[in-house]
């Protein structure tokens, strides 16, 4: 669904790159919030994925393709605002580096893509998961269905879009119509990726997934012993007896009264933090094999979007990348014949790259809130 230049008029886009900017300021303010010391690298990595599995054009209809946008992926993963980062980064080094995605459309896209796919999945998310039972699988079954929304979301604010700065003489009915269809097909393989992604995580870490915090980790229960009645001012666990209160009892009047030492009054011993160096690569091994190799089979035909431009006559108004020039525009190595080797080649240097830019933005964004927690303390 990347907009090319051309398609939006000047204000319009000018209009978007406002509200876009704007979503990436108050992103990066909220993103404190929800990184640390361990999610601040794996958030860069996130981004890094989403650009891989990108690649991954999947079929959806005669002649049409999908491919993965990534925000529900992203906002379930590392946090809504961090989520918001991660698409805009995916699409700046795409636009820049790749010609996918005009540059005067870089806000449309931005908006479209990484704003609206984000809040919306997000809300539906939470809205589930506090509704239906707290178990990992409400978790995967709260991703698939925010993503599989979250996608003709997008085709809806894309439409709204259009209806006010699109270039080309088109009903915007119809642009409704097949912006819509198209995308609920799609959105049912963005629903799929996302929910195995975030189930198998889960499944191994779920103290990395940021919407799966409260819902997977079971609280400590304290309440009477069913074994023995209570004894005045003595607490028991769950499944522990209640320690007698004759130790204070039996204390000579003479000697300072002592409370005895229970397991149940003593602070609990800080769980120790699991490196999350496996994960870390474990995904990047993944997402360079999606970029590196599977996308060569990833299917050819014309994703949503520009199905939907074709049959309207939209990409009559499209123009020429900034960057078409680019050594790795549409995802190949300049001056490379072997097409293989040079998709694969292209895939691997943009995970790279999105990895470095997204791990130092990240990274910059926690040592800020580790910089203004110190000056607070």
């Amino acid at each position: 669904m990347h907009v090319p230049d051309g398609f939006i008029d000047a204000p319009v886009s000018a209009v978007t790159g406002v509200v876009a900017a704007g979503a990436v300021a108050v992103s990066l303010r909220g993103a404190r919030r929800e990184l640390d010391e361990r999610t601040a690298p794996l958030a860069g990595l996130v981004a890094a994925f989403i650009f891989a599995v990108q690649m991954l054009n999947f079929p959806v209809a005669a002649g049409t393709s999908g491919h993965l946008l990534g925000g529900a992926l992203a906002a379930i993963l590392v946090g809504p605002y961090t989520g918001v980062l991660c698409v805009s980064v995916v699409l700046l080094m795409q636009g820049v580096l790749f010609a996918d995605g005009g540059l005067t459309a870089l806000g449309v896209n931005i908006t479209d893509m990484a704003l609206v796919t984000t809040v919306v999945a997000y809300a539906i998310f939470r809205t589930i998961v506090k509704l239906a039972p707290h178990r990992r699988r409400t978790v995967t079954v709260a991703s698939f269905v925010a993503a599989l929304v979250s996608v003709p979301a997008a085709a809806v604010a894309f439409t709204a879009i259009y209806a006010l700065g699109g270039t080309a003489d088109v009903a915007i009915g119809k642009v409704f119509a097949a912006m819509v269809g198209v995308h609920v097909l799609i959105g049912i393989g963005e629903a799929a990726i996302t929910a195995l992604t975030v189930g198998a995580v889960v499944a191994v870490r779920p103290d990395l997934v940021y919407g799966a915090r409260g819902v997977t980790a079971r609280p400590l229960e304290i309440r009477d012993s069913p074994l023995a009645p209570a004894a005045p001012g003595a607490v028991a666990r769950a499944g522990v007896p209640a320690e007698p209160a004759t130790a204070a009892s039996e204390t000579p009047a003479s000697e300072p009264h002592k409370t005895p030492e229970t397991s149940a009054t003593r602070e609990p011993a800080a769980l120790p933090q699991r490196s999350t160096r496996r994960v870390w690569l474990a995904g990047l091994a993944a997402a360079l094999l999606c970029a590196g190799v599977v996308s060569f089979y990833a299917s050819a035909s014309p994703d949503g979007l520009e199905k939907v431009a074709h049959d309207k006559g939209i990409d009559a108004k499209e123009e020429d990348h900034a960057a078409k020039d680019s050594p790795l525009a549409d995802y190949g190595v300049k001056d490379i014949s072997d097409a293989r080797l040079s998709g694969g080649l292209a895939g691997v240097i943009g995970v790279g790259a999105t990895l470095a830019v997204g791990s130092g933005v990240f990274i910059v964004v926690r040592r800020r809130r580790a910089t203004a927690e110190s000056e607070r303390g």
